[in-house]
């Protein structure tokens, strides 16, 4: 389709009065966690007052938007995704007069948050009084969900952190006459948490002005699902499906798929007062966002449903599709992305990474929302087995080099192009009755293999001599074919289409991460946001194992997950001699 009918199809669909605001151009962004980012002035965490830094250097790099992780408030293992509430926000993101700045590591220490928050309790105690008539005000504004929110942290607070399901009877199942005497003891804590929001509204509501008046869009993120043990569970349980836990389907990069414990939604009940879950979060969300990514998109039309009962260690292995049947799928995606983009003002865009149904990337198109395209991935899977040029990418979409959920992509580079998921040919040779433990060396390259992954062995340079080595019809082993038509000699594919000379280098460099760059800034893509550690990658400042440099690993619970810091501050990142080629990067590749 002709570039102009493109961007008219943005002036005509369903989303045209959101692209009208923001402007329909080709721009470029970042992705940034918030609680990666430092400066001089902040404790133990990147804060809010943050983010005018990295507005500036957005300013200075040539950079249009800034893409945030969720920022609501977290639970004790303090995964965005898995927040305590879809509206409130993170206390340890405040800046709090009194906390020393802590020496510098990699990952951040979330004591701080308990640190803040006994401190904040101290200011509190000396200025609500001049706030609370603010406070009430806003309080009043946001009732739909503060009341509960605040009710649920004050009885977290006496049970000290108890989920809300093992809370005595009368409060697990909010009985009026408990709550109500609950209240009227505890008003001091629950207008403690009243104000803590209120002070996070306040400060956010400005930085977001400070963005808007330098030109800079702020991008949030809507977790499709809530936490179990959440705010919004405990007040509302008849919108969840509390037997069930979500998750995603195994596929060739996570062999037993992933389980990620929340619950699903019941829709029916959120439809029975007219989604007013969902447009209540919509609307608060719009106080600080431009745009706004919707999570796990494909969960609209139809999400992978765990028994809660499955034993934790199947992960995802054994789930089935809610709905059920496939024929819903369509219908019931479009009514939900219709609901969302008919009661808000920003403009949606959607993570559609994974086994996607034919009936979501349509639904994007129609309505308007741009998906995602991660370079490993934007590939023709079935017949060049290879990756697709700049200029085959979606014109709807927001190209990316990497997740929050991957490796950055010198990582992937080193350790997972050319390779496959070692469990996951494990489990289909099993299935398949072949040996693995008797071939896999026929196949696989196991010096040069590792983290779970396999590379291929050179020798294996057609189908035909795999097929060979496993010992079955063609018909028979026909995934794990495609497994090797999709991943043999990938990186040298890629070093082909990225037009760099000399031999191919297995280890990643300036060059190489400059050309991968290239790739996605030139896409036909509308929109390019890279992640922050991939720019800092080219830049020069991650020293040693990319590998170790990654947000967050979906499947794992530990510190290194969603605690990673840059290596260097805002104020040094504003002073970097990279900067001015980063914009001439971005301008050149014709992006704002």
């Amino acid at each position: 389709m002709p570039e102009e009918k493109l961007f008219a199809h943005l002036l005509s669909c369903p989303s045209q009065s959101k692209w009208k605001r923001i402007l329909p151009k080709r721009r470029s962004g970042i992705l940034a966690p918030l609680f990666s980012l430092y400066s001089k002035d902040s404790a133990g965490i990147g804060e809010l007052d943050d983010l005018k830094l990295l507005v500036d250097w957005c300013k200075q790099t040539g950079n249009s938007i800034i893409q945030l992780l969720p920022m609501n408030e977290t639970g004790p293992v303090f995964c965005p995704y898995d927040s305590v509430s879809s509206f409130a926000l993170e206390p340890a993101y405040l800046r709090v007069k009194g906390i020393k700045n802590k020496p510098l590591a990699d990952h951040v220490d979330y004591t701080i948050k308990e640190e803040k928050l006994n401190r904040l309790r101290e200011i509190f105690s000396c200025e609500f009084a001049q706030d609370q008539e603010e406070v009430s005000g806003f309080v009043a504004e946001n009732s739909y969900w503060i009341v509960d929110f605040v009710l649920f942290k004050a009885l977290k607070h006496k049970f000290q952190g108890l989920p809300w399901y093992e809370w005595p009877e009368e409060f697990k199942q909010r009985s009026r006459h408990a709550l109500t005497e609950f209240m009227n003891n505890h008003q001091q804590e629950i207008d403690f948490q009243s104000w803590l929001q209120y002070k996070l509204f306040i400060k956010f509501k400005e930085i977001k002005a400070y963005a808007q008046a330098s030109g800079i869009l702020f991008k949030g993120d809507l977790p499709i699902l809530v936490s179990r043990d959440s705010a919004d569970v405990w007040s509302h349980p008849e919108y969840f499906k509390l037997d069930f836990a979500a998750g995603a389907p195994p596929d060739m990069y996570c062999a037993k798929g992933q389980r990620w414990g929340m619950p699903t939604y019941n829709w029916e009940k959120i439809a029975s007062d007219g989604y007013q879950y969902l447009k209540e979060k919509l609307k608060y969300s719009q106080n600080f966002y431009d745009i706004l990514r919707i999570d796990h998109v494909v969960g609209l039309f139809r999400i992978w449903s765990i028994p809660y009962s499955q034993p934790l260690e199947n992960q995802g292995l054994h789930g089935v599709f809610d709905p059920a049947d496939e024929h819903f799928w369509r219908e019931h995606g479009r009514n939900l992305l219709q609901h969302l983009v008919e009661n808000t003002d920003m403009l949606l865009c959607a993570e559609d990474l994974g086994v996607i149904p034919k009936a979501c990337p349509e639904g994007l198109w129609d309505f308007g929302i741009p998906g995602n395209d991660v370079q490993r991935w934007v590939k023709d899977w079935q017949v060049r087995h290879d990756f697709l040029a700049s200029g085959e990418y979606r014109f709807l979409s927001v190209a990316m080099l990497s997740t929050h959920d991957t490796t950055n992509w010198a990582a992937w580079w080193e350790n997972e192009a050319g390779t496959v998921d070692g469990l996951l040919f494990n489990r289909k040779c099993n299935e398949k009755g072949i040996d693995f433990a008797l071939l896999k060396d026929k196949i696989f390259d196991l010096q040069r293999s590792g983290r779970g992954r396999l590379r291929w062995l050179e020798s294996i340079n057609s189908s035909d001599v795999l097929i060979h080595i496993l010992g079955k019809k063609k018909e028979e082993v026909g995934d794990l074919v495609e497994m090797y038509m999709n991943t043999y000699q990938e990186k040298e594919k890629l070093w082909k289409a990225m037009k760099l000379k000399g031999r191919m280098r297995e280890k990643c460099d300036q060059e190489i991460m400059a050309a991968a760059l290239k790739i996605t800034l030139s896409a036909r893509s509308i929109f390019c946001i890279e992640n922050i550690f991939d720019w800092m990658y080219f830049n020069g400042e991650l020293s040693g194992d990319p590998y170790l440099y990654r947000i967050n690993t979906p499947g794992t619970v530990g510190p290194q997950n969603w605690s990673l810091r840059l290596p260097l501050s805002l104020e040094e990142l504003l002073k970097h001699k990279s900067n001015a080629q980063i914009k001439k990067m971005i301008s050149g590749a014709g992006r704002i």
